[in-house]
């Protein structure tokens, strides 16, 4: 199934976030953590359309890593996979 967003709307994937303890013991991701802040974007909207009709293009574009508020995604699930939908506005920087 294919995901195509519509207006400044983006899909990302969560990164798992591990920790590693000082020792070098890789603990995975449990359910009890929070929601991850870090994802990739695996889909992009084609932009916001301004009320003079003008399209206000994407500033991030699909592969990119990035970091977006914690409690602004909307969680969906397809195929056993998890995904989050956001607003472009709820991004806060690009991982480089």
């Amino acid at each position: 199934m294919k995901l195509k967003p519509l207006s400044n709307n983006v899909i990302v994937k969560p990164l798992a976030a591990e920790e590693i303890t000082k020792s070098g013991i890789v603990l995975p991701e449990t359910g009890e953590k929070e929601r991850p802040e870090k994802g990739e974007i695996i889909a992009c909207g084609p932009g916001k359309m301004t009320e003079q009709g003008t399209l206000l293009k994407m500033s991030v574009k699909v592969g990119d890593k990035v970091i977006f508020k914690k409690y602004s995604p909307d969680e969906i699930k397809i195929d056993d996979e998890d995904y989050l939908v956001l607003s472009e506005s709820d991004i806060v920087a690009i991982l480089e």
